[in-house]
Order: structure tokens, then C-alpha cells, then sequence
């Protein structure tokens, strides 16, 4: 059966082959627009519909027999729900043609508002978005303090170096100022020696003589 064929076995129940292949066209666009989100469709008695990732791995060509790496991708997945399976297999009888094969739905379920899983999926994700975002604030703030522990750090050393340069010349203009004092005082007292010298030396011949 192809998709014209459904709308034709439908069409007397939804009043026309117009309505009919209007309904199948929204039901599988709903189906697919589901699974490509991400989420999982299932529908009660039937089977569900969900997103399968595959891993990156590696097959052969048929035709070659060559080893062929095949990248990571997402595939659909169609899952017989159990009364499917045990009407296909004979364990259930299959209904009168004017009677539905499918479990109806049950009541309340038809109310509207997401499913459970879909629910679970919108807060998983946002709790991760909010745990990035709060690594990506504590990151943030430790690169702060780093760089103003780095800048304080570079303020010290500077003060430091100056402050030990002030006081290493002030200690040399102290110097210089004390011995410039001290060589005129041993500059005065060498002509004083001389002089004594002198004298010293007229008194010994007067008294030769």
C-alpha cells in the first residue's frame, strides 16, 4: 500500500479523498518534524517513532570489498508497539474492517500539553545550559582575580624597587657628605705636622750649636 492507497482506505471516513489525504499529510509532517527535533513519537497499540544516533565506524563496499570509514550520523527508528506485534504474529485476531485495530487513546491523554518524556528532555536541557553557563561565570571570575592579583603584584615590586632606590641614594649622599668633612680634616691637620716638623727641627740645631 503506498500513500495514495491510504488516503483511498481512509478517504470514506473522513468525508472525501480531500480530507483524507489532508490528514495524512499532517500526520506524518507532525511525525517527522517530532523525530528530526529530536523527540520520541509514540502512539499507543501502534509503535513509536524516535531519533537514533550512530557512531562513527568503519564497513566494507559490497561491490570492492574496501574498508570504508562511515562518519558519525542520525537515523529514525520505528519501534512496533506490542499489540502490532501480536496482531502481525497471530497471538490477536484481527478486528472486523469497520472496527479499529488500534488501541484508542487513552481518556485525558488526548488534552493536550507535552509528554512526559518530552518534558524531562526541556529540563535535562536546561540544566545543562544553566551548569555551562555557570562554569563559564566561575571561569570568568578566577581569570579577574588572577589578573588583579598579577597587577597588584607588578604595583608592590614597583614601589619596592623605588623605595630601595631612594634609600640606597640617600645612604650614599650621607656618605659622601661625611667623608667630604673628614678628608679636609686630615688636609688641615698635614700642614699642621709640617709645621711642627719645622719647629722641631730649628730647636735640635740651636741647641747643637
Amino acid at each position: 500500500m503506498n500513500k495514495a492507497q491510504l488516503v483511498e482506505a481512509i478517504a470514506d471516513k473522513l468525508g472525501g479523498r480531500q480530507q483524507a489525504a489532508e490528514a495524512v499529510d499532517a500526520v506524518l509532517d507532525a511525525i517527522v518534524r517530532a523525530v528530526v527535533a529530536g523527540d520520541r513519537v509514540s502512539v499507543t497499540g501502534f509503535g513509536s517513532f524516535e531519533k537514533v544516533e550512530r557512531p562513527a565506524r568503519y564497513a566494507r563496499n559490497p561491490q570492492t570489498g574496501e574498508r570504508v570509514r562511515v562518519k558519525k550520523t542520525s537515523v529514525p527508528r520505528f519501534r512496533a508497539g506490542q499489540g502490532f506485534k501480536d496482531l502481525v504474529s497471530g497471538a490477536k485476531k484481527l478486528p472486523r474492517s469497520g472496527e479499529v485495530s488500534v488501541k484508542k487513546a487513552p481518556k485525558g491523554s488526548l488534552s493536550g500539553g507535552t509528554s512526559t518524556r518530552t518534558t524531562a528532555k526541556a529540563a535535562a536541557k536546561k540544566a545543562t545550559a544553566k551548569k555551562a553557563a555557570a562554569k563559564k561565570t566561575a571561569a570568568k571570575k578566577a581569570t579577574a582575580k588572577k589578573t588583579t592579583a598579577k597587577k597588584t603584584t607588578a604595583k608592590k615590586t614597583t614601589a619596592a624597587k623605588k623605595t630601595t632606590a631612594k634609600k640606597t641614594t640617600a645612604a650614599k649622599k650621607a656618605t659622601a657628605k661625611k667623608t667630604a668633612p673628614a678628608k679636609k680634616a686630615t688636609a688641615k691637620k698635614a700642614p699642621a705636622k709640617k709645621a711642627t716638623a719645622r719647629k722641631t727641627a730649628k730647636k735640635t740645631a740651636t741647641r747643637k750649636r
